[in-house]
């Protein structure tokens, strides 16, 4: 490299800075252009997503599983998030290619070997999967660094039990001081009430951390890194051919998972049989409410229909109807919301909101009133209008850097949706009648068995 041309580390600074312009260059490009999904098998059974983007020399890989903490045990809910938090904590020493081994790495060294290639490696774990990413700098001898490095720390962790001891007792300490908050105590509540005894409505404890050692971690660890199981999606700077050799480095330590092992079918989540009035005593300057429901699964077929329903009823902010009946009209709130959590299973539907404690009676009420009408009746033709072009006018927001990209590519991989669903997103939204939506929330809405949740009202 010649004395006027600056290292591709020197350079990191540089592309960061401008890595935030040229997205935005390229989401307006992508919104309005097809987004070329490509799409293979390898022989090992893991199935690779690749977008194309050549606009900067950066690389971003999600690497998925079906290893969440829907799978945890009940008696130790938190093993899979407890397992992917500690896969930074230590390397131990393997074989390289040359026949030498490599050295043991601690936590420290870890962080400072990415530091040292200006990439990022994090693992981490959800309601349904695991997840693993880098980012990377596309230049050849940094990526190739990168990739050997992210493939050792998801092969080769050591789990040190030192290190484990220390950060169960940090973890607890946080759960327990989280306790002490009335957000905390008020969906815990809502989530145990909403899910019953499906894994959805598990919570992490101190007694179930204690319940966790270092060889549950090892367990858990060589059950999980199935490659025939293995969701890859990629964004950046590479050729097919060059994201087919990046992945198989990826992956090249990983245990042979073939033929491919099956896993135990998790149950669903039961339909709430009776509504259910929860009171949680709280001395609190705001009453805190939630109110709902098991919802639906993300592969229900009037997902798009759901989505722009909710957004009429509290998920398009200061313009859903929430807003405007319980802030607007009654100035009960500051805030209140609607959201769903569609998942592999039927994530929650909720309705939230924060009230003066002697305001809360008429706040659930108005929520409740404006919840039911719009279950039984459907939005007016100019709430689906305004919503429909909200949508559609926002979707460049969604995939306006890699990392949002990276996350859409990864929610087509591993929801197995067509690799035209961004293409045809807006069409979609577009396509919802008044009927879909009068339909679709009458489906899975049922107001008059729903959860509610009130902390801190005045009795």
């Amino acid at each position: 490299m010649s004395s006027g041309s600056p290292h591709p580390l020197r350079s990191w600074g540089r592309l960061s800075r401008v890595a935030w312009l040229a997205s935005c260059l390229l989401a307006s490009t992508w919104a309005h252009a097809a987004l070329p999904i490509q799409h293979w098998t390898q022989a090992s059974g893991a199935r690779v997503y690749l977008v194309e983007s050549h606009a900067i020399p950066m690389v971003d890989v999600q690497i998925d599983l079906d290893a969440g903490s829907r799978r945890d045990p009940a008696a130790q809910a938190g093993l899979a998030s407890v397992m992917a938090g500690q896969m930074s904590s230590g390397l131990r020493s393997a074989p390289a290619r040359s026949g030498a081994y490599v050295q043991a790495l601690d936590e420290n060294q870890i962080g400072e070997a990415w530091a040292d290639l200006g990439a990022s490696f994090g693992a981490s774990a959800g309601a349904d999967r695991m997840g693993f990413s880098l980012r990377s700098l596309s230049y050849p001898d940094l990526l190739d660094k990168a990739v050997a490095l992210a493939a050792r720390q998801m092969a080769h962790p050591s789990f040190p039990e030192a290190v484990w001891l220390r950060d169960r007792e940090r973890i607890s300490a946080a759960i327990r001081e989280s306790l002490t908050k009335p957000a905390t105590l008020v969906q815990q509540k809502f989530a145990s009430a909403v899910y019953g005894v499906h894994p959805y409505g598990y919570r992490t404890t101190p007694e179930s951390l204690s319940r966790i050692g270092v060889q549950d971690l090892h367990t858990l660890h060589a059950q999980s890194l199935q490659t025939c199981r293995a969701s890859v999606s990629v964004v950046g700077a590479l050729t097919r051919a060059q994201t087919d050799a990046l992945v198989t480095r990826l992956l090249a330590l990983w245990p042979n998972t073939s033929p491919c092992k099956p896993l135990p079918t998790v149950p669903e989540v039961a339909p709430l049989a009776e509504a259910q009035n929860l009171s949680v005593p709280f001395d609190s300057a705001q009453a805190h409410v939630l109110i709902g429901q098991p919802g639906y699964k993300r592969n229900d077929p009037d997902f798009f229909a759901l989505l722009v329903g909710n957004h009429i009823l509290g998920g398009g902010g200061f313009v859903s109807r929430l807003t405007e009946q319980v802030r607007e009209k009654r100035g009960l709130s500051y805030s209140v919301y609607s959201y769903f959590s569609p998942g592999l299973h039927a994530g929650a539907f909720t309705v939230g909101l924060q009230t003066r404690p002697d305001q809360a009676t008429q706040a659930v009420a108005v929520a409740k009133e404006v919840v039911q009408g719009f279950v039984s009746a459907g939005p007016t033709e100019a709430e689906l209008l305004a919503a429909k072009s909200n949508l559609v006018g926002g979707f460049a927001l969604r995939i306006d850097s890699n990392r949002k990209l990276l996350d859409n590519v990864a929610n087509i991989a591993w929801n197995r949706l067509p690799l035209n669903y961004l293409d045809t997103w807006t069409q979609q939204v577009e396509r919802v009648s008044l009927d879909d939506v009068r339909r679709a929330m009458a489906r899975v809405l049922q107001p008059q068995r729903m959860v509610t949740v009130v902390l801190g009202a005045q009795p």
